[in-house]
């Protein structure tokens, strides 16, 4: 399970460079970064997508209609729980103690790893790269988290000095179970049923939204599309 460690070590390495540069990155590299993570979400969702969607065309088109009715439902049942609501409340907290810790640098170190903790566990990114490592062991996803985080660590450490780079350790055991449990209990039960293809190409889909956020195209509301995981192999089970 690599994607987990990168994560953790892309957070590590990204305060290391804040605290080595003090001058954040010129508008132009942050365009080209953004750009290149962009593109590499984009192309693994589509790998994810057009790898796991059957042999045979009439597989193949039962999957993505699978997976298009997981991810409508899916978001509307997210929408239904208050999931994005819940994620942007949460996200205003972590954002309030960057605001106070900005006016007074540097800011507090238990306000620091709060933030962090929030802001790295939270992101959608970051499930779907676990889910992803666990069912097919690739962990291109968390590859591009772990470079975002790195990112946003060069400049969060700046606010709260070094502890905030602390966070990279619950960061590592929350995404390091979240792929374990994929991996020893989700996978081998659907790969048996053969529902995995399903799970996959949902998985992908998802993230190509994200790209889009990350291209800042459009606000999407990424979390309210987290029960598609769930939805994608019970509708694939319905249908076998």
């Amino acid at each position: 399970m690599y994607g987990a460690f990168l994560n953790a070590m892309g957070i590590l390495l990204g305060a290391l460079f804040g605290l080595l540069r003090p001058a954040p990155l010129s508008a132009r590299t942050q365009f080209y970064l953004r750009t290149g993570l962009g593109l590499f979400t984009f192309g693994s969702g589509a790998c994810l997508i057009g790898g796991n969607l059957g042999n045979g065309f009439l597989i193949a088109l039962k999957n993505l209609l699978l997976t298009f009715l997981a991810i409508v439902l899916g978001f509307w049942l997210g929408k239904l729980l208050g999931l994005q609501r819940m994620s942007n409340h949460i996200g205003r907290l972590a954002g309030g103690l960057i605001a106070a810790a900005q006016v007074k640098p540097p800011g507090r170190a238990g306000a620091g790893l709060v933030a962090g903790v929030i802001l790295f566990g939270a992101a959608p990114l970051g499930w779907l790269g676990a889910v992803q490592e666990g069912f097919t062991g690739r962990y291109y996803l968390l590859a591009a988290k772990a470079f975002m985080d790195a990112l946003a660590m060069a400049g969060f450490v700046r606010v709260f000095n070094w502890p905030v780079a602390l966070s990279a350790f619950p960061i590592y055991g929350l995404l390091w179970l979240i792929t374990f449990v994929c991996q020893t209990q989700a996978a081998p039960f659907c790969d048996l049923h053969h529902l995995a293809e399903p799970v996959n190409a949902t998985t992908g889909l998802v993230a190509c939204f994200v790209s889009l956020v990350i291209f800042q195209v459009r606000k999407v509301e990424l979390t309210n599309f987290l029960p598609s995981l769930l939805l994608a192999p019970l509708f694939a089970w319905l249908c076998a």
